[in-house]
């Protein structure tokens, strides 16, 4: 299986595809967020060992997740099961796959408390005062160790972010999945910089309404998951297969072969190269386009190239 480079901003698109996904089971893709922040808040209770567990598991719960954005993509419902299909195949290797991040956790904190010293550590978990040059050599050894970690942190991320799809959906074992998980986000580190840039914009956004809006994001960054590993691994854009029957004041009745729609609810844009929903396109002839300013430039730039 090939990785392929896109462009930067596909970054942008992820999220927007991943809206579009969340937007047809808004309802479904709630409850099972919900479900999963309840699952996490229960394994909490249990100090230390709770949060050793959930990160164990979470490649499970991501799998059935992305498992679902599959159903649904194929124009089958979401449901709360889906939440838990990772349980059903090939639970140890993603389940191996928490271990080694879990692992990658551990050591990184161990580094962490080496570089910050015993007296950086005492004022985080204790609260412990520190006089001013004490509080002086602190302040360089957290900077320090910040930096460390963040070093530490982001490769580890990279091999983890797509090695539950991988698994899951190629029987790839553990640790050549994560290898190839943090070589496809290395391929790709300018639209993933894009992508992360605009989720943190979101997640300031959406905290400020008293975090409201964390309702709607947080299933966004898991369809825009999906959306990702099928553009890097797949090389293939968002396309909903609708099953459902169109209400009878929506349907309008072709009246040649021509017009009857064959397969995929997903353009191009012909002028910027989005994929957007068929139906918000704006369509000339063969030509579709995110907008009836992309539709004026591209007639405009092809009229320049026919007088030339």
């Amino acid at each position: 299986m090939e990785v392929r480079h896109v462009k930067a901003r596909q970054g942008l698109q992820w999220i927007m595809s991943g809206f579009y996904l969340f937007r047809i089971a808004p309802m479904a893709w709630m409850l099972l967020c919900f479900t999963l922040i309840l699952i996490a808040m229960t394994l909490s209770i249990l100090p230390l060992l709770g949060q050793f567990i959930f990160t164990l598991i979470s490649p499970v719960f991501l799998a059935g997740m992305m498992l679902g954005c599959q159903k649904l993509e194929q124009g089958e419902k979401l449901e709360i099961t889906h939440l838990f299909a990772g349980f059903k195949k090939n639970t140890a290797p993603l389940i191996t796959v928490g271990g080694i991040y879990l692992i990658g956790q551990v050591l990184i904190v161990g580094i962490v408390m080496l570089i910050g010293g015993t007296a950086m550590m005492d004022m985080l978990l204790q609260g412990k005062r520190v006089d001013e040059n004490e509080l002086m050599e602190v302040a360089d050894d957290m900077l320090s160790a910040t930096l460390v970690a963040l070093a530490l942190s982001i490769p580890l991320l990279m091999a983890a972010w797509f090695s539950p799809l991988l698994v899951a959906f190629h029987n790839i074992p553990p640790v050549l999945a994560m290898k190839k998980s943090f070589f496809a986000c290395l391929k790709n580190m300018l639209p993933l910089q894009l992508y992360g840039v605009i989720l943190i914009i979101l997640t300031v956004i959406a905290i400020i309404p008293y975090g409201l809006g964390l309702i709607v994001l947080i299933p966004i960054i898991f369809t825009s998951i999906y959306v990702s590993y099928k553009d890097i691994f797949l090389s293939e854009p968002l396309a909903i297969k609708k099953n459902q029957p169109a209400a009878p004041e929506d349907i309008t009745w072709p009246t040649t072969e021509e017009e009857i729609p064959t397969e995929g609810d997903m353009v191009k844009c012909g002028q910027c190269g989005l994929h957007i929903p068929r139906n918000e396109a704006v369509s000339v002839e063969d030509k579709h386009f995110c907008s009836d300013e992309h539709r004026q430039q591209y007639q405009s730039s092809s009229e320049r190239k026919e007088t030339e």
